[in-house]
């Protein structure tokens, strides 16, 4: 591998914008989107690559190995201001407090890896009307969005040749951040009325920024983050989930259908198959980095909900640690999805440090030979 390595786009007859739109949309295209989700924090002072060609990010990463573009448009739809944030060490542990309100229990090296969350500062009604007043206000100024400064950056109309989406923030996983895993669990058996106030607000909140957007940009997509699921299935009840949180989707979808947008991708980790049928009623259609080993191989879904269901990612991150053989044989079982379209293969979250680099750049280079053309 050469110190200063230089990445080419794929060629194409198609935009980036009319490939991803025909792709995800099941029409012809000339060749596949070409995207990934991104790398550890780690794998930037790991690779080589990316230190001798001073890569310190995901934004710079993209960049580098010359993918297809692609923009997003968000506004402030969770809580501001933010809880204060601090870090202390107290016998021989390392304690923060993070923007959520919680106090965790974090690794002192730094390393990437999920805190032990202890408490949160929302237990109570009480608690939550406090913070609600304080900093889930509608009126404030920071939820206004500077329509025409957003303009110049994202050109209206033919002239965009990138795919634009409009983030649609979270119903759930937020709170389930703000109260932690297990505080959401008791909450909605002990105090049902306060979660689901909480999941109003979050969903008005959206509404009142998509208000603001959708009517001055002509969107490809939309986004969403829950991350409510983890490798044997939900976090939270299907009831609750399908009389609370659905219903909260449908709103949200009625406005993105009446202006043209067809398109929702949720960036849900884990096994999102007992979801499914929610998030489709609710307008959630595409699964986002699609996780293979909380779920499944993404063609069986794909198989299963044909023509309804979309997926982006779903190339086991574990094969693509396991060697070249594993990631051509994984790659070989993904090439009829893409050719069928309604897929985009990419590493199924951000690609861990223990894959090597030459394999990475293997994984790249034969993503390219198999799906850089001829669809």
């Amino acid at each position: 591998m050469t110190d200063k390595l230089v990445f080419k786009p794929w060629g194409g007859t198609m935009t980036a914008r009319e490939r991803f739109n025909a792709q995800m949309n099941f029409k012809p295209f000339d060749r596949c989107f070409n995207m990934e989700f991104g790398y550890w924090d780690e794998n930037f002072h790991q690779w080589k690559m990316f230190v001798d060609n001073n890569i310190h990010n995901n934004w710079e990463a993209d960049r580098f190995f010359a993918f297809d573009p692609y923009a997003g448009i968000g506004g402030t739809v969770w809580m501001h201001p933010g809880f204060p944030t601090d870090k202390w060490v107290e016998n021989g542990h390392t304690y923060m407090h993070n923007g959520d309100g919680v106090m965790c229990e974090v690794l002192a090296s730094g390393d990437s890896t999920i805190p032990h969350y202890i408490k949160s500062s929302v237990t109570t009604p009480d608690d939550w009307k406090r913070v609600k007043e304080e900093r889930f206000r509608r009126d404030d100024p920071v939820r206004k969005i500077d329509i025409e400064a957003l303009k110049k950056r994202h050109p209206v109309g033919p002239a965009r040749t990138y795919p634009l989406g409009v983030s649609v923030g979270s119903m759930i996983g937020k709170i389930r951040d703000m109260l932690t895993m297990e505080g959401l669990a008791y909450a909605t058996f002990d105090y049902p009325e306060m979660v689901e106030d909480m999941v109003e607000t979050c969903c008005v909140l959206v509404e009142d920024f998509l208000d603001q957007v959708l009517p001055h940009f002509d969107f490809d997509y939309a986004s969403s983050w829950e991350d409510i699921c983890f490798k044997n299935g939900p976090l939270i009840t299907l009831d609750f989930f399908d009389e609370v949180v659905v219903p909260r989707y449908c709103r949200i979808n009625k406005k993105l259908k009446e202006h043209g947008i067809n398109l929702w991708w949720c960036d849900c980790d884990g096994d999102v198959r007992p979801l499914l049928h929610g998030f489709l009623k609710g307008g959630i259609n595409c699964l986002f980095p699609y996780e293979v080993m909380g779920c499944t191989h993404p063609g069986k879904l794909l198989d299963e909900y044909h023509g309804e269901l979309h997926i982006m990612g779903g190339f086991d991150k574990m094969q693509l640690g396991a060697g070249r053989k594993a990631i051509k044989d994984y790659m070989e079982t993904l090439v009829p999805y893409v050719e069928r379209g309604g897929f985009i293969p990419f590493c199924d979250h951000r690609c861990p440090p223990n894959v090597k680099e030459d394999d990475y750049l293997y994984y790249l280079d034969l993503k390219r030979q198999m799906f850089g053309g001829g669809f």
